[in-house]
């Protein structure tokens, strides 16, 4: 069942592209100089995290 599940190229450069934008904004968040509400903050990281789960353990098919 799980032995078809993979990445091609092109899905895991727009996930790394969505993790990337989802931690800049995740960071920019955190830095804010009034302390940001946390529900923004889990609007990035969520994202980011599960995207960098999945780039972690899918393996990248051609």
């Amino acid at each position: 069942m799980f032995d078809t599940l993979h990445l091609t190229p092109f899905s895991a450069a727009l996930i790394f592209f969505v993790v990337v934008v989802c931690g800049h904004g995740y960071r920019k968040t955190w830095k804010a100089d009034p302390p940001a509400p946390r529900s923004r903050l889990w609007l990035y990281g969520v994202p980011a995290a599960i995207g960098l789960l999945v780039l972690a353990f899918l393996p990248l098919r051609p």
